[in-house]
């Protein structure tokens, strides 16, 4: 059963383990919870599974569904169990690396705890609501056109097809048999606005009126013939089609908040100045020793 699981989730449930079985290998479980298992004695609870769950969910293959998906996190467990087990009938909960690394959990636990915390109290109706509405009021007014293309290799073979286009035939039944851009159905290349394309593209179809095809333009990617089926202005996506991200902006911004104030109050000395990540190298001083030439070989 082991196998079946990824390095993170193992780690993530063996850390679980040995944090349930460190007080004592055979614990009672409280009259509110539902045993689903004994190992040695040590019972596994529904509460232990509802938690193993959150923790190892996403790391789950997604097949697995329903009671299924209960059965394998149970089976994980119970693995777990055993190995902490062992684990602590050998006294490795005794080692001071162990005891840093349940320190280190113990605080991540509580961060996430606090920041999960925070993350429930900010996602309000009220908040998401205001949030969008910002953001759709901020958006700046933009054009945005839906563009068919025919990509091709010369400014002849461009020429080309539009002597068949103003001969009648369909832009997408061209495009479909000559252009180079396999990606597009037809040539489509659905809504976009100006900054989406390469400039030379870009100036080009924004010069168009609806329904009109353009002469040869040629970009870094070749020669392209565009038809402009339509124009108009960007309108914000509806709520409920982000929805989502404005969650993840709301809890972001509600968490990144509260670890901003409480530095503000903290006393954090540092051993060695803070590094900027993104900082350029530093370039080398001017007395530092150059490298040694290679020896000669004779």
């Amino acid at each position: 059963m082991l196998n079946k699981t990824s390095s993170r989730a193992m780690a993530a449930g063996l850390a679980f383990a040995l944090a349930i079985g460190a007080p004592s290998l055979v614990l009672a479980a409280p009259a509110s919870v539902k045993v689903l298992a004994t190992v040695n004695g040590q019972p596994i609870t529904d509460e232990d599974l509802k938690i193993a769950t959150e923790d190892l969910g996403p790391s789950l293959p997604a097949q697995i569904q329903g009671k299924a998906r209960e059965s394998y996190i149970l089976d994980f467990l119970i693995d777990g169990v055993l190995v902490a087990q062992k684990a602590q009938a050998e006294n490795l909960d005794k080692t001071p690396d162990f005891a840093d690394k349940l320190a280190y959990y113990h605080e991540k636990l509580l961060m996430e705890t606090k920041l999960s915390q925070i993350a429930k109290a900010a996602l309000t109706d009220e908040a998401l609501k205001k949030t969008y509405d910002e953001a759709a009021k901020a958006q700046k007014p933009e054009t945005e056109i839906h563009a068919r293309h025919i990509l091709v290799a010369t400014d002849a073979d461009a020429q080309a097809v539009i002597k068949r286009l103003k001969g009648g035939e369909d832009f997408a039944k061209v495009a479909k048999e000559v252009s180079k851009d396999t990606g597009s159905d037809g040539g489509d290349l659905g809504w976009f606005t100006k900054d989406k394309m390469v400039p030379e593209f870009a100036e080009a179809a924004f010069k168009l009126e609806p329904g009109t095809i353009s002469e040869p333009v040629k970009s870094p990617f070749g020669w392209h013939v565009i038809e402009v089926e339509g124009k108009r202005e960007k309108t914000f996506p509806p709520f409920d089609e982000v929805k989502d991200q404005v969650s993840r902006y709301v809890v972001q911004k509600a968490q990144s908040e509260l670890v901003t104030e409480l530095r503000k109050t903290a006393k954090i000395d540092r051993a060695e100045p803070e590094v900027d990540p993104n900082a350029p190298p530093a370039a080398p001083t001017p007395d530092a020793p150059a490298p040694a030439a290679p020896a000669d070989k004779k």
